[in-house]
């Protein structure tokens, strides 16, 4: 910078100079490349009595051609330079590791040129910049890639190691065509040693978080519900959900018929049966209590169809506050009348035949249950749900789902539903027979939120399988403790991460899968009881360090054991379960303890990713590190919008408004309606753009900072030919400036103490509104 404003210090004779050269311009209203010395003219007898300005640096960056002449120098040449010469202290940038799945999109250039704009300033301030590019090379989403490239083979008949090497593969392209993109994309960093979640020293670092996590209490297995993905047939975690607003479920009111004990006992009469609704019809087999608040009222009526039905009348128990509405789905013509008035206490205990099932079950108290909608009765299945898990816990109810891993009924559902897709078929077989059994009182369809698999766009389920989990309800105080001294740009990126790590008790990190890190645990053959030990997991981390996680499939069980388990009288199984991809992500802080100086605190000065990582890899990373140090892995937190479209759309593949960074840079098949602009002019636009927002891409967005870019390279170019033939005898000392001189010195530096303001606090856009206010207005007025 100091080079190119030194043109402001030249004495009076070359500011006359330069304003004379400028005026001869102002016909055309720009600077014209014709007026600069730089093409071969007709000698001119006069030319040699004015001095123009002279450069050969142009007006228009021919970015598509030059960029790659400067690439290197200003990317690895540089990051080696500034390890070696800067003398500051060391700064680390901790990369986020993308899905090696597949090319790059709008969304990842704007992510890493945001880190490269902050290494980049941090070079400036002479600090010794460490930024190791990471790649996320296991899990479901390169699995299912992986697979799609087989054709006419069926997946399921195929070895786990076949699916790893085929997956492994597929990653290791994905992540060698990424690293090209990135380059190009003028990223500087330590491209020749990146980390990848996939490499032998990476998985053997995660199961040590994974050991110090299991000797501190925090892992535990349990038989309990979890998102269950019937399109992925695995487990999924919160962060790997997304909510469809569109969706479209079948809800339905229910008559459970009460026993003849428990009719005596309220004082009905015939057949009596307390309402139930649920949205989830499906979830009716394994119905195994009905919930009731204790204080709420509830009350039972004499129900009397119209005539032409023929029914002889029923009473139904309901919730106070619902009989209006419960009243309403009555068929026309329907009369009631109050039998009793009943508190919720006063029906604990009761029994009633589950309508699906013909099971006694009974009805138990809950402080959960509402009277806002539904009945105030709730039916209950402590195998489809988190709050009825906890429930049929405190009240000792069988955990029961009977739902296998591809989202169908077993055989225990009943030989009538066995086989079929619990939300398609099996719902409305369910209906069905409801319906034949003649204790549905009112069906209907609705609009809803309802969680999505976020890769495979499919319907999810809440089905208990036995899982693994980390107790985060003992880990979220130090947690959100450890936030405290973390600086976090934008300001609510603080509340909505404190938010999600406040509203979670437990994190499901087990997967059914075969491409990731395995959970290292064996099983007793005989009791099923799990071996999970220091010593039995510090055996299988020394063989994955030397071998990496194939080592699980390949070696035997007892090649794995550590020796004092492989004679103790039992006989073992290997776990086939692997770990959530946030464990494995969220544990990449730990590899930084290899390079940082720091021993205490804080590894990373500066973690930035999309606002999802909220719910993700800030999350994950924040988790473990609390679990095995005791603080947050990063000192400085910043989160980025997401990329529109010009029309403030979100980009994706569906609306085919998605955006390749590389049709930018270079340019698509007609260079007149897509011009190749280069690199620098897509950076341009991610350092002018407040980044804490989401952010529009487009060609009309192109075209104004192409014009943009231009007058700051006019306005350079003039300063630079103004220079020519300038030597170090010319300065002129301050005291002699005149006070024009003076002036815009001053200006220069409050632009610069401005612009660098603008740096420190990570405000990157207003740093660029300086630039262009100096341009425009100060250096060309």
């Amino acid at each position: 910078m100091n080079q190119t404003f030194a043109a402001l210090q030249l004495g009076p004779a070359k500011r006359a100079a330069a304003r004379l050269a400028a005026g001869a311009q102002t016909g055309s209203g720009s600077c014209r490349t014709q007026s600069y010395a730089t093409e071969a003219k007709k000698k001119n007898p006069y030319s040699h009595t004015i001095k123009l300005p002279q450069t050969e640096f142009p007006l228009r960056a021919d970015a598509a051609r030059r960029e790659k002449q400067f690439r290197h120098r200003c990317t690895d040449a540089l990051y080696e330079w500034q390890l070696k010469n800067n003398r500051g202290p060391q700064f680390i940038l901790h990369d986020g590791p993308p899905y090696a799945n597949g090319d790059l999109h709008i969304g990842h250039f704007m992510n890493k040129v945001l880190k490269d704009i902050i290494n980049r300033y941090q070079i400036m301030q002479g600090k010794r910049v460490v930024y190791i590019p990471g790649f996320d090379g296991h899990g479901l989403p390169i699995e299912q890639k992986a697979l799609e490239t087989l054709k006419g083979r069926d997946r399921d008949s195929l070895d786990p190691m076949e699916i790893r090497k085929l997956a492994r593969n597929f990653a290791l392209k994905a992540v060698a065509r990424q690293t090209e993109s990135f380059k190009e994309y003028a990223v500087m960093g330590d491209w020749a040693h990146p980390y990848m979640t996939l490499d032998p020293s990476y998985e053997a670092n995660q199961l040590e978080i994974f050991k110090a996590m299991v000797e501190q209490g925090y892992i535990y297995r349990q038989n309990k519900p979890v998102y269950w993905s019937p399109s992925s047939r695995t487990a999924l975690a919160e962060a790997e959900l997304e909510y469809n607003e569109k969706h479209v479920s079948t809800s339905v009111y229910v008559k459970m018929q009460l026993t003849d004990e428990s009719v005596a006992r309220i004082g009905g009469a015939g057949k009596v049966s307390a309402l139930v609704w649920t949205t989830t019809p499906w979830t009716l087999p394994a119905n195994r209590a009905i919930a009731v608040h204790p204080d709420l009222e509830y009350v039972l009526i004499q129900v009397a169809e119209n005539s032409e039905s023929g029914s002889a009348g029923y009473q139904l128990l309901v919730g106070k506050d619902r009989l209006e509405a419960v009243t309403a789905m009555l068929p026309e013509g329907s009369t009631i009348a109050k039998v009793c008035m009943l508190n919720g206490k006063q029906l604990e205990g009761l029994s009633y035949s589950s309508a699906v099932s013909g099971k006694e079950c009974p009805i138990l108290l809950a402080n959960y249950v509402t009277s806002d909608s539904g009945t105030g009765l709730v039916h209950s299945a402590p195998g489809h749900g988190q709050e009825d898990y906890e429930f049929g816990l405190a009240n000792g109810i069988e955990i029961y789902a009977p739902v296998d891993d591809n989202g169908r009924f077993t055989s225990a559902a009943g030989v009538a539903l066995a086989g079929m897709e619990v939300l398609g078929e099996g719902t409305r077989a369910v209906v069905a027979m409801l319906r034949d059994a003649g204790v549905l009182l009112h069906v209907q369809e609705f609009t809803h939120s309802y969680p999505y698999d976020w890769r495979t766009k499919k319907p999810i389920i809440q089905r208990a399988t036995p899982q693994w989990f980390a107790n985060v309800g003992s880990l979220k105080a130090s947690a959100s403790e450890s936030l405290r001294d973390v600086k976090i740009f934008p300001e609510f990126g603080r509340r909505r991460l404190e938010s999600f790590v406040a509203a979670r008790s437990e994190w499901c990190i087990s997967r059914q899968r075969v491409w990731g890190v395995p959970i290292p645990v064996f099983y007793n053959q005989s009791s099923g009881e799990p071996l999970l030990t220091a010593e039995s997991i510090s055996h299988v981390i020394g063989i994955i360090r030397e071998r990496g996680t194939d080592a699980w499939w390949v070696l035997s069980t007892d090649d794995l054991l550590a020796p004092k388990y492989r004679s103790d009288g039992n006989t073992y199984v290997k776990g086939t379960d692997t770990m959530d991809v946030w464990f494995d992500s969220g544990s990449s802080w730990k590899l930084l303890e290899q390079v940082s100086e720091r021993s205490e605190g804080a590894y990373a000065d500066v973690y930035l990713e999309g606002t999802d990582q909220h719910r993700g890899w800030f999350q994950s990373s924040l988790l473990t590190s609390n679990a095995v140090r005791g603080v947050a892995p990063f000192r400085v937190l910043l989160t980025h919008g997401f990329t529109l479209d010009e029309s403030r759309r979100k980009m994706s593949k569906s609306l085919g408004n998605t955006l390749e960074p590389a049709r930018v840079i270079h340019g698509g098949r007609d260079k007149k309606k897509e011009p190749a602009y280069g690199v620098d002019l897509l950076r341009l636009v991610v350092g002018s753009t407040d980044y804490t927002h989401d952010v529009s891409f487009g060609p009309l967005v192109f075209a104004q900072f192409s014009d943009a870019m231009r007058k700051i390279r006019g306005t350079v170019r003039f300063m630079l030919g103004n220079l020519n033939g300038f030597t170090p005898d010319m300065l002129v000392p301050f005291e002699q400036m005149s006070s024009i001189d003076r002036y815009i010195l001053h200006e220069l530096r409050r632009f610069k103490q401005n612009a660098q303001t603008a740096f420190d606090t990570y405000e990157f856009y207003r740093a660029m509104q300086i630039v262009s206010n100096f341009t425009n207005a100060d250096l060309s007025a």
